[in-house]
């Protein structure tokens, strides 16, 4: 098991990792907060759970809450760094909701709600699982660095 959690916060990426976190987690970050607290001209819980519900994504206000909880407190973690692969499986998994649930049938392009936006994110979120914090994280700080690269 300490291998186990060792393998997922150890990475030797450098500022590679921290150029993509830091911009994704503030999108996701903002996004969540749009549906969590109605911040940036967002609809909030409830009418975000409305919406969700209105596409046949039930309980609407259960996946609001989901979606909203993790592209905000995801997005935080993937900025600092902290259980940055964690982070950026659920918010993967968060965009590939989006993607297929409600993106596939708009087309490719962000001026018709298609999937390109979701898919960027995505994509940006699954390279975020692969090459980890880097460096330059949170997550360096909670494992014993002396038996890493790091040094």
């Amino acid at each position: 098991m300490n291998n186990l959690i060792k393998r997922t916060l150890i990475s030797d990426a450098g500022l590679e990792a921290i150029i993509l976190r830091v911009p994704i987690g503030l999108i996701l970050a903002a996004h969540g907060s749009q549906k969590l607290f109605a911040w940036f001209g967002g609809n909030g819980l409830e009418g975000t759970g409305q919406w969700m519900a209105s596409v046949g994504l039930n309980p609407g206000f259960v996946m609001a809450l989901l979606a909203g909880s993790a592209e905000f407190f995801g997005g935080i973690a993937l900025v600092l760094g902290l259980l940055t692969r964690p982070a950026a499986v659920i918010s993967a998994v968060t965009m590939l909701v989006a993607l297929f649930w409600v993106h596939w049938g708009n087309g490719f392009f962000l001026s018709s709600h298609g999937i390109e936006y979701a898919l960027a994110l995505l994509s940006a979120t699954l390279a975020l699982t692969v090459i980890g914090g880097g460096r330059y994280s949170l997550d360096r700080y909670l494992i014993d660095t002396r038996e890493t690269n790091y040094e």
